[in-house]
């Protein structure tokens, strides 16, 4: 993947509302395993399901290491008022040539139901936004899954359409509804 040029990393990090973006530290292997503890989150990503305090912390490691192999930014989302972590938020930027990003979040289940996804995506797209070239912030979000598609949505989104059979997932094929944010 480290055929990208990345942008620097921002100097002041991203925040909107509740929630402030920031590089994820060792302090934050408890929300990893939270987050490996939802059934979906592993399914997606490289953190193992039920992950051990080790594994979280290898998988901090690797989210360490998104922006300098160019994949892209690996953010911990964290409360604005204590600094605690409660999830990521990733931009990948394997598409910046083009113009576009995909975006990815995820909020420990503990701390679900308090607007802290579409407050975080918030923060993402606006620091997305001011990437030089960059004009599409592309989700990808199974049809299943009412809650992203809300959080989408409250974060300015809009629905694109239905993409059949995008991506395997868990070993199976799945549709994903297409969402977007463009640079005006």
């Amino acid at each position: 993947m480290g055929t990208v040029a990345l942008p620097p990393w921002p100097a002041v990090p991203p925040a909107h509302g509740p929630v402030v973006l920031r590089a994820f530290a060792d302090g934050d292997a408890e929300v990893a395993r939270e987050l490996s503890t939802d059934a979906y989150v592993p399914l997606i990503g490289t953190l193992p399901a039920s992950a051990t305090t080790e594994e979280a912390q290898e998988w901090i490691a690797r989210q360490r290491g998104r922006w300098a192999e160019g994949a892209g930014f690996s953010f911990a989302v964290a409360r604005a008022d204590t600094g605690r972590a409660v999830g990521f938020a990733g931009l990948w930027l394997a598409q910046l040539p083009q113009g576009r990003a995909a975006a990815g979040y995820a909020i420990a289940p503990g701390h679900r139901g308090q607007g802290l996804a579409s407050a975080a995506l918030r923060a993402l797209t606006g620091f997305a936004l001011t990437l030089p070239g960059l004009h599409r912030i592309e989700l990808h979000i199974e049809p299943w899954n009412t809650g992203s598609l809300r959080t989408a949505e409250r974060a300015g989104y809009r629905r694109e359409g239905l993409l059949r059979s995008h991506q395997e997932i868990g070993g199976r094929r799945r549709d994903m509804v297409l969402y977007a944010a463009v640079h005006d």
